[in-house]
């Protein structure tokens, strides 16, 4: 009976039906993994083998790719002007969000038809791609001469996370309990006081979620960059690697190893907070 019991104990603690879904854990991240792992070899690799045998071992290992992406992507100018990007965007974002997803989640309406119109109005937001803003973006950033500043960026970076930061933080604050604020407001504490040193502290979870992925995003956006910028003393780290683009030539192995040089970076710092990013988009599943 006692080793029955430990036979049934160890069968409750591995069960046999976990081992297929393990098998397809690791077979699924050796399928998002197989990109990245061909872009380490092809790094290695000359443009002729590259274009002639792509999924061919590199014959010898050489880093002429890697010094020719040196030379030509000055790396300090170009993390500078994506970090001042990132800083800036990402401080009026969380600003701008927090403040609209609290008044969405604790403002009376009139009506829920008018409550349900607003949420429907920040599901459009994340609807419509960010192609299809390209060109009324670029005519308003030109009427308004902003155009080759940090400014063109910050504005368009901001405008299309709002919906996404919004509807996060209402996620959260919709399940958080209203007794704390109104033990707060009891107290004496006001609104400003209130968003400040009681609700923001509480949301902390989703303001790092939002700050990883804003980075992120930012980090690898291209098409708002390629359109509104021109100037190379603001090129930004996904507009470098276009430089090996010419007008009738194409430097692939330069370009699979510059994007090496910006992937890593992400991968450290994705890998380095990846656990701030599960408690944010788990945070309002467990409230309440």
């Amino acid at each position: 009976m006692a080793v029955s019991g430990k036979r049934v104990r160890k069968e409750a603690i591995h069960p046999r039906s976990s081992v297929p879904l393990t098998i397809l854990a690791y077979g699924v991240t050796f399928l998002v993994m197989l990109p990245l792992l061909w872009m380490v070899l092809l790094s290695f690799k000359s443009n002729e083998d590259i274009l002639n045998n792509p999924f061919s071992l590199p014959r010898v290992i050489s880093f002429e790719n890697y010094a020719r992406a040196l030379e030509t992507l000055n790396l300090g100018l170009l993390y500078r002007n994506t970090l001042v990007i990132a800083i800036v965007t990402i401080v009026f974002e969380i600003l701008i969000t927090f403040m609209s997803s609290y008044a969405l989640a604790r403002m009376v309406f009139r009506s829920e038809r008018l409550r349900r119109s607003v949420t429907a109005f920040l599901l459009m937001g994340l609807a419509i791609p960010a192609f299809i803003l390209l060109f009324p973006v670029y005519r308003i950033t030109i009427m308004l001469g902003l155009n080759n500043s940090y400014t063109s960026l910050v504005l368009p970076y901001i405008a299309t996370s709002i919906s996404f930061n919004t509807l996060l933080f209402t996620g959260f604050l919709r399940g958080f309990p209203r007794e704390v604020e109104e033990a707060a407001v009891i107290d004496g504490c006001g609104l400003i006081s209130l968003g400040r040193s009681v609700v923001f502290p509480i949301v902390m979870p989703v303001v790092a979620t939002v700050f990883i992925f804003n980075v992120l995003y930012i980090w690898n956006e291209f098409p708002f960059a390629v359109t509104l910028i021109s100037d190379d003393s603001l090129t930004t780290i996904s507009l470098g690697i276009s430089q090996f683009k010419g007008r009738f030539n194409i430097d692939y192995g330069g370009i699979i190893a510059a994007s090496m040089l910006i992937i890593i970076p992400q991968l450290v710092f994705f890998g380095f907070f990846q656990r701030f990013i599960m408690e944010g988009m788990t945070a309002g599943a467990v409230k309440g």
